[in-house]
């Protein structure tokens, strides 16, 4: 958070600067986690299921953070602990405090924001959107899967100051959830990757799942737009005249025209028709679940002014489709960070059509899927 001060810092979060230079340079990054914290962190003391964060402040002040946001029961205590120069914040709930300081960072920043969802796909995808970027502009994406009301806001604050595209993942497990982070995060761009069975647990049906990740097309503003699947019938509902609306996948204005697989199977070049124009890819993977992922990141880079083209480069978050190599010609993908009924199919898929003398899928069980889980496992199998 450079060019801030202390002050604007504790006015942004709606804090009281109880210890440290009101005009004094900000911190570089926010953090959660006493345990890593360091020089030129804040560190938010949020309350927790099992632990009151506050009380960890001295712990995350030892270690050097540049400041610490508690609540008002740990203020008398962060402030005796403060070193010279260090910053102690008092704000009534040090979860709201971040993300009113994330929220004021993003508006300072004055960057194009992408705000990515989905029942799978979501974290692929922003990983995609944010290598077809890279080239055209100065990009900040949401590392591995941190997508939470936590995780968010400390990505935005993460993003260095001439940024100029974020791309922030957003999970749920409930209503309500998107909401808070479109709320935080303010995107000029919703994508919407797949509407499928998850958290049933919680959620009870698909229809409920639907509009929980449709909160992001509800809160877009006037002149936002939003990515999503082509034919998507559970979204329909939930689409707005008043903001532009791209689909994506077959039948829609952003899809694959063909696939050319490289040589040594390890991925190929895309054509691509997308609102009028042929864009050509070379990507180094060829799952068709990717392929269509890569649409709708497509399509949102388009929507924030920018043609992809060429050489695709993507850092992938751990767990997803790894590919490891072992003796004896044995390739294993390693993708275990989590499923559900549409990953698990698109997974299986892909496995079948792969070329090989023999493949063996490894499976685990399939969370948060309510009465009807034994019903999606027996499909699956």
């Amino acid at each position: 958070m450079d060019g801030v001060t202390a002050g604007w810092v504790a006015r942004a979060a709606g804090a009281e600067l109880v210890a440290g230079d009101p005009a004094a340079a900000g911190p570089r990054r926010g953090a959660f986690d006493s345990r890593d914290c360091g020089p030129g962190d804040l560190f938010f003391g949020m309350r927790g299921a099992r632990v009151d964060g506050s009380t960890l402040a001295p712990e995350a002040l030892a270690a050097g953070a540049w400041g610490v946001v508690v609540e008002p029961d740990h203020a008398e205590r962060a402030a005796h602990a403060a070193p010279p120069g260090a910053a102690v914040l008092v704000a009534p709930d040090g979860l709201v405090a971040l993300w009113d300081l994330a929220r004021a960072w993003r508006r300072e920043l004055g960057c194009k924001v992408v705000g990515v969802t989905g029942s799978t796909g979501k974290t692929s995808t922003k990983d995609i959107l944010a290598a077809l970027l890279a080239p055209h502009m100065t990009v900040h994406a949401s590392p591995q899967n941190r997508n939470t009301g936590v995780g968010l806001p400390v990505t935005i604050l993460d993003a260095d100051r001439g940024t100029e595209a974020l791309v922030l993942e957003m999970g749920m497990r409930g209503e309500g959830q998107i909401a808070k982070l479109a709320a935080i995060a303010e995107p000029d761009v919703g994508v919407i990757v797949s509407v499928g069975p998850v958290h049933l647990e919680l959620l009870g049906t698909v229809e409920r799942v639907a509009a929980a990740k449709a909160e992001l097309i509800r809160d877009l503003p006037d002149h936002g737009a939003c990515v999503v699947p082509a034919g998507e019938p559970l979204l329909d509902a939930h689409l707005r005249d008043d903001v532009e609306t791209v689909a994506f996948g077959p039948g829609g204005e952003v899809m694959l025209l063909s696939f050319e697989a490289h040589g040594d199977g390890r991925g190929g070049v895309a054509e691509i028709e997308a609102r009028g124009e042929r864009i050509l890819l070379d990507l180094p993977y060829s799952e068709p679940y990717n392929l269509l992922n890569t649409l709708a990141a497509v399509a949102a880079a388009q929507l924030i002014g920018v043609r992809p083209n060429g050489r695709v480069e993507v850092a992938f978050s751990s767990l997803r489709g790894e590919i490891v190599e072992l003796a004896g010609d044995v390739t294993v993908v390693n993708d275990c960070y989590n499923a559900n009924p549409m990953s698990m199919r698109a997974a299986l898929h892909h496995l079948a059509e792969s070329p090989a003398e023999r493949r063996i899928a490894l499976l685990g069980t399939m969370g948060e899927l309510g009465a009807a889980a034994p019903a999606f496992h027996e499909e699956i199998g």
